[in-house]
């Protein structure tokens, strides 16, 4: 099974949704908040395609990686889940250093708000990474999709409709 940022970064957000994803239950294409999100990616830099290449490697897509300078950017909409931001581009840094590439960091962009935030690995950060490689895999072949979360980010998210459909919020 391969495990992608998204499935990564869905894991550190909300177990349900990761579930729901990795089991083929997608909601984005009906999100404007996901549209939103890849528009800002598509128009923020475009001067980026020339300098940057986009790398796929054991079922992640890198956006934007500066092979020159081992940099990894990853531009989002929002900074309200920035740890899960965060702990994505360590994956991707992972999956990188597993593939040989030594020394590589991260950059977060977040071109609305006019705020990056660079991003580093630690052995310790790999360490951590293994142990949520192993419970991502667990809830995924869960056979159960798991109890739904009241978070502050509910609302924003592509699955709220599936989650709150005939009950009242909160």
């Amino acid at each position: 099974m391969q495990i992608t940022g998204t499935h990564f970064n869905y894991y550190l957000v909300c177990r349900r949704k990761l579930w729901l994803f990795a089991n083929g239950i997608n909601m984005e294409h009906t999100s404007d908040l996901v549209y939103e999100g890849k528009l800002l990616h598509e128009s923020s830099y475009p001067q980026r395609s020339e300098k940057y290449t986009e790398v796929e490697i054991d079922g992640i897509k890198i956006d934007y990686f500066d092979a020159k300078n081992k940099v990894v950017h990853e531009v989002k909409k929002s900074d309200k889940v920035e740890i899960a931001h965060e702990w994505q581009v360590k994956y991707y840094i992972y999956i990188l250093e597993k593939a040989g590439i030594e020394g590589v960091t991260g950059i977060l962009e977040y071109p609305k708000l006019r705020k990056t935030d660079e991003v580093f690995f630690s052995n310790r950060d790999s360490e951590e990474i293994e142990n949520f490689l192993i419970d991502i895999k667990s809830v995924i072949t869960d056979g159960h999709c798991p109890e739904r979360e009241s978070l502050s980010i509910c609302k924003n998210c592509s699955y709220y409709d599936f989650c709150y459909s005939g009950e009242e919020t909160e």
